[in-house]
């Protein structure tokens, strides 16, 4: 960036809903840390949908958007934070169809297997395979992106391509940041790697939640008074932006550790422009965590 200055930092979502009709907001990292949720961004979200609002739920998860809606169930958000919920998962669904009987190696944990229901999918093993789906590590809690390295040298070997159903690099989990599919993408890539990106901040997605909200609304509507709220400078912002929309950052999230956040800690203006100097442009406001 030229300027290093520090976009304004508000501290409640109050302030900004007014001069927006649609909000896409990101799931891990706002509204819960992956073991609890944050209930004051549950409250935002349902206060400004209570306004008039459209919110729509923007993830990375490569599930379908019922198996997303039950897990915020399970962590305690609340059904009225939302309207709809878009997911990576069914970018990559939508993208799997138009490749009925493809030899798949899914790369990810078990738990993601639903991806594939309904679809004309057959799995095999990588030495069989004709594409690879990655959804994640196997085992997140122990492996990291460097113990794939033979296996995406042999797929590399073979040319497969590679569909990444979550672009997240890592994403924070009650405290800890874990590794996600991004990184192992972003390895395959760099080795020459045909690599496809389903979810933020790549196009597709962004297209699927504005039909969404084209739906609810009954029109189309003015990108101007649209904003996106995330903790992730490389898939939140960077997607926003490059869709054209405004875009709400909170700061205790992913990137909290480089800006020196604790419980309870304000936004430090010098190391937030620092933060911003190295990353895709500006938002439209900054705050800690959402709250109304």
């Amino acid at each position: 960036m030229e300027s290093h200055a520090a976009p304004p930092i508000v501290t409640a979502f109050a302030d900004l809903a007014p001069r927006y009709d649609v909000v896409l907001c990101d799931i891990w990292g706002v509204l819960h840390n992956g073991v609890a949720a944050f209930p004051p961004a549950g409250d935002a979200l349902a206060r400004a949908r209570a306004a008039g609002t459209t919110v729509i739920l923007v993830s990375n998860a490569p599930r379908p958007a019922d198996a997303v809606a039950q897990i915020l169930d399970g962590l305690g958000v609340p059904r009225d934070a939302y309207d709809a919920i878009v997911t990576s998962g069914m970018v990559t669904m939508s993208l799997l169809g138009d490749r009925p009987g493809t030899k798949m190696w899914h790369l990810g944990p078990e738990r993601d297997l639903g991806i594939y229901d309904g679809l004309n999918l057959t799995q095999t093993g990588l030495e069989d395979a004709e594409l690879i789906v990655c959804t994640g590590l196997f085992d997140d809690t122990t492996e990291t992106p460097a113990d794939y390295a033979e296996t995406l040298k042999t797929a590399k070997a073979r040319n497969l391509p590679f569909i990444c159903a979550n672009p997240d690099i890592v994403v924070e989990r009650g405290g800890d940041l874990i590794w996600c599919a991004g990184a192992i993408a972003e390895a395959y890539a760099e080795l020459g790697g045909d690599v496809v990106f389903c979810g933020k901040p790549h196009r597709p997605i962004y297209e699927t939640a504005f039909a969404t909200a084209t739906r609810l609304r009954g029109a189309a509507p003015d990108k101007a008074r649209m904003i996106a709220i995330g903790d992730a400078l490389r898939t939140d912002l960077a997607g926003a932006l490059g869709f054209g929309i405004d875009c709400l950052f909170v700061a205790a999230g992913i990137h909290a550790g480089e800006l020196g956040l604790e419980h309870g800690a304000e936004v430090d203006p010098a190391a937030l422009a620092r933060l911003m100097a190295d990353g895709p442009g500006q938002p439209a406001a900054v705050t800690t965590r959402l709250s109304w």
